[in-house]
């Protein structure tokens, strides 16, 4: 599905710089189909993205719908608008949130 397929796009596109420069750990917690546990690891050496709970402890969980995360990840969804919306619920790291919105 969409979810999948955008982090499979994710896990391609992360590099060691990435992990150097973000040093976060995200999860998503996401609802509606393709929904669920998701994450992408920028902390852990090489950097990982996919399915499930996160190889370490989240830094920054976000909940929102999985149509609106694809949305927010091909760019049709600024975050900041999501997040002032409600669509877009954050707990944790906010500073890590803003840099992986830079990373988007």
């Amino acid at each position: 599905g969409p979810v999948a397929e955008t982090f499979r796009v994710i896990q391609g596109a992360v590099t060691e710089e990435i992990v150097r420069s973000t040093g976060g750990v995200f999860q998503f917690e996401l609802s509606g189909d393709g929904g669920g546990i998701w994450y992408i690891d920028l902390k852990t050496e090489g950097g990982s993205a996919g399915f499930g709970k996160p190889p370490v402890t989240a830094d920054v969980v976000m909940s929102m719908s999985s149509a609106d995360f694809v949305k927010m990840f091909t760019g049709k969804l600024k975050p900041t608008l999501a997040f002032m919306s409600g669509k877009l619920r954050i707990k944790g790291n906010m500073a890590l949130a803003l840099k992986l919105e830079k990373m988007l």
